[in-house]
């Protein structure tokens, strides 16, 4: 490296090219584990049968930081609600 310049090599943040290809292999395979459902039926089964897992992924994909519409602060409940929810009914 001179002087701390990139002289060479790949363009800051392509990915690598054995990254690429694993990533692509990995969402094929998801995909063809859905059956019919494709890649949204094989997530929808991992929530179900390995929901820790699931959750984990979850918060990979979430938005680090969250702010109300259009940008602004996030509106405050001066109340709490409970639900009660027959897991039979799901």
């Amino acid at each position: 490296m001179a002087h701390g310049r990139k002289t060479g090599g790949r363009q800051k943040g392509t990915p690598n090219k054995t990254t690429a290809l694993l990533k692509d292999a990995i969402l094929k395979a998801a995909t063809l584990a859905g059956n019919e459902q494709g890649l949204i039926g094989y997530l929808q089964t991992q929530a179900v049968v390995n929901p820790g897992p699931f959750m984990a992924l979850l918060g990979k994909v979430l938005p680090m930081q969250l702010t109300g519409e259009d940008g602004g602060a996030i509106k405050t409940h001066n109340a709490i609600e409970m639900v009660i929810i027959d897991p039979a009914k799901n």
